[in-house]
């Protein structure tokens, strides 16, 4: 599929700013739209937006198809009703530059409660339930279930006996979510503003996914995972990254039409423009590790039905707007997957002056016009980060490397290196890529700090947020003069 030339940025709802300790859909996300609309921006690009369990990460979710109760909006919940302007005046005092999900968790999880209890179904409610019955059913038994048996994974349930009014809020909560993030994407809409979405290709095990169809799963008779996902070492890891998601059975998929996964892709195409669908190599192969080993060294590669599942989806769905997200060990089988159905890839540019052998076709002067041009990823430093990295807790840079890669991104980019984040946007802004992001990390000049997340790690990811007044009219302007230059308005 072939987009229009425009620009754009990456930003997680939650690193929004805001009083409630964590970026929501509420006002400020309907102001972050503004901006983007005044300094010539069209995408806006999040990361996953399901319900987060281990980690807080979103690529962990307790489902495929519901919404993160965290990104639900208090001033909005205050507006429908649901709660009193009382409720929400006195806010703890949360840290304004990162989230604290330990103390923001049961604040807003008791501002849901509240909310609940002032909530009387109406006709919309029921229609959202009926219509979203076949995802949203079992995740809220899922979550009761859960509940009931004190937040422990699935496999190690004691009782199979829920609250049905548990159940009942977590569906009133999903309802909620989706009014809100719809009422977003309506406005972004207006604001010429497309969502740009993101697709985990795996789901965690402890979810409402693994849970209602463990037949899809290659699983023991106990429910445990006797395959799990992860890619070989690369250059994010020298032992691989080990994810513990449960590997799908893929033949068993083939045969009942790939339903699951088209189910997936309408859903997720209703909440977004386009998609970003995450480690596309492997739906063309994948890599299977014993769920037994402590990392992804010892695992091989697997032959994934990708080109049956996207035919099959084509045929229900019509054209796909996913763009590829084909990083790490790229084969020509994978290029040529992608190729067959259309799908953009990515270009990091950010990985563009080092050794790896991808390193040339990161560089702007070798893009194809299909192409999604990136500063950074949400796994990648910023690039200032990047820029001033001494090497220390580097597995990947040495001394050496860091000191080549400076001196080709200098003499490339022609700068002096005092603005390497502009002379970054600049690069992938100018480029014949149709599309070309930046994370809002990189637009605000920001170092380690702003790391949104560091892969093959497990805690301190995913904190992030930006502070009422970062979004300066200077920056705003300098952006918008970018994009006029170089065609993306």
């Amino acid at each position: 599929m072939r987009f229009l030339r425009s620009s754009g940025i990456l930003l997680h709802p939650t690193s929004l700013p805001g009083r409630f300790g964590i970026g929501d859909l509420g006002p400020q996300a309907l102001a972050f739209a503004d901006f983007l609309a005044e300094s010539g921006q069209s995408i806006w690009q999040v990361l996953p937006l399901g319900p987060t369990g281990y980690g807080d990460a979103p690529y962990q979710c307790f489902s495929a198809f519901a919404g993160n109760p965290l990104l639900i909006s208090p001033e909005e919940l205050a507006t429908a009703g649901y709660l009193a302007q009382s409720d929400i005046a006195d806010v703890p005092a949360f840290p304004a530059g990162q989230v604290d999900f330990g103390w923001v968790v049961p604040y807003k999880i008791d501002l849901l409660r509240k909310a609940h209890r002032n909530f009387t179904p109406t006709a919309q409610f029921d229609e959202f339930a009926q219509t979203q019955d076949d995802w949203l059913d079992p995740f809220a038994r899922f979550m009761a279930l859960k509940s009931a048996n004190n937040g422990r994974a699935w496999t190690e349930w004691t009782t199979q006996i829920a609250d049905p009014g548990e159940a009942a809020f977590h569906k009133f909560v999903q309802f909620e979510f989706y009014r809100q993030w719809n009422n977003l994407h309506t406005y972004c809409a207006k604001r010429g503003i497309r969502l740009f979405g993101d697709l985990p290709i795996y789901v965690a095990h402890d979810s409402a996914d693994v849970w209602s169809n463990p037949e899809l799963f290659n699983l023991d008779e106990r429910g445990h995972p006797t395959l799990v996902a992860g890619v070989p070492p690369d250059y994010f890891s020298a032992t691989g990254q080990l994810w513990g998601n449960p590997i799908y059975r893929w033949q068993r998929m083939a045969d009942t039409g790939f339903g699951w996964w088209i189910d997936r892709f309408r859903a997720t195409l209703q909440t977004v423009d386009m998609v970003r669908l995450d480690h596309f190599r492997g739906f063309e192969a994948y890599w299977a590790v014993p769920a037994n080993e402590a990392t992804a060294v010892n695992g091989e590669w697997r032959k994934a039905p990708g080109a049956e599942l996207f035919e099959a989806a084509r045929r229900q769905l019509g054209d796909l707007p996913i763009v590829a997200e084909n990083l790490g060990v790229i084969t020509p089988e994978v290029e040529s997957l992608r190729a067959k159905f259309g799908f953009p890839g990515m270009a990091v540019l950010q990985f563009a002056f080092g050794t790896d052998p991808q390193a040339p076709t990161f560089r702007p002067h070798s893009y194809p016009r299909e192409m999604v041009a990136y500063t950074g990823t949400h796994d990648n430093d910023t690039t200032m980060g990047w820029w001033t990295a001494t090497g220390a807790g580097s597995s990947t840079r040495s001394l050496d490397d860091i000191a080549h890669e400076r001196d080709f991104a200098r003499a490339y980019l022609a700068t002096d290196g005092r603005e390497m984040n502009w002379a970054f946007i600049r690069a992938i802004f100018q480029s014949v890529a149709d599309t070309a992001i930046a994370p809002l990390q990189d637009v605000l000049g920001l170092g380690s700090e702003a790391r949104m997340n560091t892969p093959a790690t497990t805690s301190g990811n995913w904190k992030w947020r930006f502070t009422e007044g970062a979004l300066t009219t200077e920056i705003r302007d300098r952006l918008r003069e970018l994009s006029r230059l170089y065609d993306r308005c």
